[in-house]
């Protein structure tokens, strides 16, 4: 990660937890105008890496625009009590969800649903026809499923299933070889894609970041 990105995390790390606390920590008596400056605080600590729209600017972070609210919910509530495990979950979210309440958590999730989606990015056009058919044929061969069976059609999601159109092709890759080691702990992806080869990997996410 470039140093840059680094330090804004931990400059942020410490207004994140001070807005995020005062929204845990409120009560009946906390005032509607008070709620909602506080969530707007937190949404611009989350900004600083994906983005105050949830469309991020550096592949290292995913976008969370137009995501599946229930996604976010149960991702953040992961990283929360650690059960997602994988390095940059230690890193970096681990920290910063820490001290999320279900209501904030809940709030950032719609939030992040609600906005417009990130336009998809061209490449190598041979590519990401290769990843379009892996995407939605699977491989029978070899018993792999369609992506498409669970993500959805134009892999917008599916509830509990992400959004993976217009992601970070990089993001992607480095998600999919980390569950595939089972660094990262997704119990129906590990069998999906335990035979994919990396380059199967390659073409699936350049098609999913061109859509």
């Amino acid at each position: 990660m470039k140093t840059s990105y680094v330090l804004a995390i931990a400059m942020s790390t410490s207004v994140c937890v001070g807005g995020i606390a005062y929204g845990a920590d409120a009560t009946a008596d906390t005032t509607t105008d008070a709620q909602k400056a506080s969530l707007h605080k937190t949404i611009e600590t989350c900004g600083v890496c994906h983005g105050v729209d949830g469309r991020s600017v550096s592949p290292t972070f995913p976008n969370l625009a137009a995501q599946q609210a229930p996604y976010i919910e149960l991702q953040l509530k992961a990283f929360k009590d650690q059960s997602r495990a994988d390095p940059d979950a230690q890193a970096y979210m681990w920290g910063m969800a820490s001290q999320l309440n279900d209501a904030t958590i809940s709030a950032l999730a719609g939030y992040f649903a609600a906005q417009p989606a990130a336009s998809g990015r061209g490449g190598n056009s041979a590519l990401i026809a290769q990843g379009k058919h892996l995407f939605e044929e699977g491989v029978p061969a070899r018993q792999i499923p369609p992506c498409a069976t669970c993500h959805g059609a134009h892999a917008a999601g599916l509830a509990v299933f992400p959004r993976l159109a217009g992601q970070h092709a990089p993001y992607l890759l480095k998600q999919l070889l980390v569950i595939q080691s089972v660094l990262r702990t997704a119990p129906v992806m590990h069998g999906v894609i335990k035979d994919l080869t990396k380059d199967q990997m390659q073409a699936v996410v350049a098609y999913l970041e061109s859509i």
